[in-house]
Parts: structure tokens; C-alpha cells; sequence
């Protein structure tokens, strides 16, 4: 018998909440690290990690990137975002600053939001959220956006701004505007709400 603990491992999209018992974080799952020349990307069927591409160039992630779970970029999070036509139809992504170098990916942890930027790819919302590891010696205190290095943001538009590169260096991708905290958690809380609306029936 397996007793209080699950016999099988959660889908980690639709089988782990949105927050852990702090209210003030957010669980992320991280499929990519700052080590991954390739692009990994949650099988949404099985919750198995799949490769999705090798990244088209030199460029890695700056940071851990994966999504937040039970949330999901329709209708809401399309209204949110001036330009867009759709959501992405994806879960909200997340980019997590930790100060240790994490290495693994297919891991859950703890963050602090602190921000996001307003990012269209192929007229699709695809918001990306910006947070801290929670109890991180360096970042752990942030509260917001302006409590990061700007230099550290700026790093974070470039990836997204070139990692879509084609042949002729030409991307699908627009980065215009970088928001804060309270922006961020109401991107969050629409992801929330198209969530409940694809899923769960409203």
C-alpha cells in the first residue's frame, strides 16, 4: 500500500497548485537552466520533459525558465497585453534568478515574483514572468523589479529577443515593455482564470 504518500508523481502542469503554503511565492517548474544549449519543454500528454530544439545559437538562458502550474495564457492574459491577438495557449512562463548555479532541470521550487515582461511572439501573449528563488542569499529580499540590477533585466529581453533567430537573423518575437510586481500578479491571476475557463470549466 502506498500509504499518505501518492503512488504516482503529479503532472506537473495540471497535478501541482499554483502557490505552496506561503501565499507570497509561486511554485515554478523549471524545464530549462542556464547550462541548456537545448530547448526543453514539458510534454503537455505525459508531463515528461521532450526536446523541443537545439537552441539555434550561442545564446543561453540567464536565468532557470520553466512555467507556473494550473494557469494558462487565453483569453485574460490576451487582454492584458496591448498588441496581442491570442494568448499563447501554454502555461505562464516563468524565468527564476537564483545566486548558487542550478544545474538540473525537471525540478519544482519555491519563487518570489517580482516582475515580467511584456513579450508578443507571433501576435500570441506570451508574458514572462520574472521571479527570485525563494530564500536565495543574494536575491532572496527582492520585492520587485527595481530591486534587480537593470543590467540583469536587460539580459533577459536580449535572450528572448534572439533565441528565435532564423537564417536570416530575423525573429517573430517583440519585447516592449518590463513591468513590476503588481503587474506581474495580475498577469498571474489571469493565467489563473483561462485556467479555470480551458479546464475547469469556469
Amino acid at each position: 500500500m502506498p500509504g499518505p504518500f501518492q503512488a504516482f508523481r503529479p503532472h506537473p502542469w495540471h497535478g501541482i497548485p499554483v502557490r505552496p503554503r506561503n501565499p507570497e511565492l509561486v511554485h515554478a517548474y523549471i524545464e530549462i537552466t542556464p547550462f541548456d544549449p537545448v530547448k526543453y519543454e514539458i510534454d503537455k500528454a505525459t508531463g515528461y520533459l521532450k526536446v523541443d530544439r537545439p537552441q539555434p545559437t550561442n545564446s543561453l538562458p540567464p536565468t532557470l525558465y520553466g512555467f507556473i502550474p494550473q494557469t494558462f495564457c487565453g483569453e485574460k492574459v490576451k487582454n492584458l497585453c496591448e498588441g496581442a491577438e491570442r494568448g499563447d495557449g501554454d502555461p505562464l512562463d516563468i524565468c527564476v534568478i537564483s545566486e548558487r548555479p542550478i544545474s538540473h532541470n525537471d525540478i519544482l521550487l519555491d519563487a518570489r515574483i517580482v516582475g515580467g515582461l511584456v513579450m508578443i511572439d507571433k501576435g500570441e501573449a506570451d508574458d514572462k514572468i520574472i521571479a527570485v528563488l525563494d530564500r536565495d542569499p543574494v536575491w532572496g529580499e527582492a520585492k520587485d523589479i527595481s530591486d534587480l540590477p537593470a543590467a540583469l533585466v536587460q539580459r533577459l529581453k536580449h535572450y528572448f529577443l534572439t533565441y528565435k533567430l532564423d537564417s536570416a537573423g530575423s525573429t517573430p518575437v517583440t519585447v516592449d515593455r518590463v513591468y513590476g510586481k503588481a503587474q506581474a500578479e495580475k498577469v498571474l491571476a489571469a493565467a489563473e482564470a483561462d485556467y479555470q475557463d480551458r479546464f475547469l470549466g469556469g
